[in-house]
């Protein structure tokens, strides 16, 4: 009967030292894994990822499928001409007004 726990006792420990000396190790790992990552500076993101940033802060307010079609064409590569259209294109309706009635026809023509 001594034996018998004499090898359970050295069974018991050999296993529990084995699981616990490899448990340190993965985590230890993932976390050099991970930072590097964390300790990029944020001063070197994308170009994209500055232009999801922006988009982000004009879309709040906007939910569910506004959100969606909002982001999608504030992402879209070509904002600026879809932009430069719609100048070229309210100006032309503005023509003959001026002042005050001027800014406010462009302002909600832009909005559209």
């Amino acid at each position: 009967m001594r034996h018998f726990f004499s090898f359970a006792a050295m069974g018991l420990a050999l296993v529990s030292g084995a699981a616990f000396a490899a448990d340190p190790a993965k985590p230890a790992a993932a976390a050099t894994a991970v930072a590097p990552a964390a300790s990029a500076p944020a001063a070197e993101k994308s170009a994209q990822q500055n232009k999801m940033a922006t988009c982000n802060k004009e879309a709040e307010g906007k939910k569910g499928d506004e959100r969606k079609a909002f982001m999608k064409d504030c992402l879209s590569a070509n904002k600026q001409e879809k932009q430069q259209n719609k100048m070229k294109t309210c100006n032309k309706e503005a023509e003959g007004k001026k002042g005050d009635e001027r800014k406010a026809f462009m302002s909600a023509c832009l909005k559209k």
